[in-house]
This record gives structure tokens, sequence and C-alpha cells, in this order.
């Protein structure tokens, strides 16, 4: 397994839509491997593909205390249950320090393919819900400051955009 690098906003990287996976072989596989080995590392509670440059439709996420739940979800499609709605705060590893209150469905349905490429079905709610909801959104080009509002917006990338170049001196 082999740590991956993880994108940071506002590299326009992490606007690409994420492609199908059209089979699930080795490669995928490791790509799942790499990706668990990387959240683990940052920390974080989930990742998508997109996030360490990988365009296709793969995510990984535990929301487990101690790193024993992994779930790979391969063609991740979701629909929200019900009509409630949650608030919580998200943070992002491609947006490092930096927390805010999104809105998102309370409970969805996920349909995708593990690990082996078998079809199966999971509902969920709190935070597994919300990690789902946000791995997605980065396989469609999507990041949780594009819920803010633009002032708060603009204020993160500008903090990080020089918080990168004080970095590559």
């Amino acid at each position: 397994m082999a740590l991956l690098d993880i994108l940071e906003y506002p590299d326009p990287r992490l606007r690409t839509r994420a492609k199908p996976v059209d089979a699930v072989d080795r490669d995928i596989q490791k790509l799942a491997d790499d990706m668990l080995e990387t959240m683990y590392d940052a920390p974080g509670i989930g990742l998508a593909a997109t996030q360490v440059d990988v365009h296709l439709r793969v995510i990984v996420v535990d929301v487990s205390e101690d790193n024993s739940t992994p779930h790979i979800l391969i063609n991740p499609a979701i629909s929200p249950i019900g009509d409630e709605f949650e608030e919580s705060q998200e943070g992002c590893l491609s947006v490092p320090g930096y927390y805010e209150s999104v809105q998102r469905p309370e409970r969805i349905r996920v349909e995708a393919l593990d690990r082996d490429g078998q079809p199966f079905t999971l509902e969920c709610d709190g935070l597994m819900a919300v990690c789902i909801q946000h791995e997605v959104d980065h396989l469609n080009g999507k990041l949780f400051v594009d819920y803010l509002s633009p002032l708060k917006r603009n204020r993160i990338r500008k903090k990080l955009e020089k918080s990168q170049r004080s970095a590559t001196r």
C-alpha cells in the first residue's frame, strides 16, 4: 500500500467529475486500499478518489473511533430517505483546518459496488450519511465550501492559497 497526495482547495482538479468504474479489478482494489491508508494517515473519516487526483467513482469511509469499520463504495449512487434535513459541522482533507455547518438529508440510501465488485445497498443516517454525501459530492466536482456564502468561501480560498505559497518557499 502507498500513501497518496491529497489535492487541496482551490486546486482545479478537485472540480473534475469522476467517471464510473467499468470493472472492479486489481488496480481499483489497490486504489481503494491506498485511499484507506491515506485517509487513516491524514487522519480523516472519508476520502474520494478525486481528492487524490484519480477521477473514478470510488470513495472510502470509516466513521468508527478505532478505524475498524472501513467501507469501500465503488460507483456510489445516493438517494435521500424522507425529507428531513440535518445541519452538522463538516471538514475536509482537501480544505485543511476549516469546519463549517452544512445542511444535508438526514437519512440516505446508497447503492454501490464493494471491493470485490459485488453490489450492495446501505441505509444510513448520522455521521455516516453526512460523510458519504460529502464524498459523493467530491466525485461530482463539488466541495463543502460550495455550500457556504461566497464571502466565506473566498476567505477560506485566500487563506489556503497564502499558506500553500508559504509552504512552497
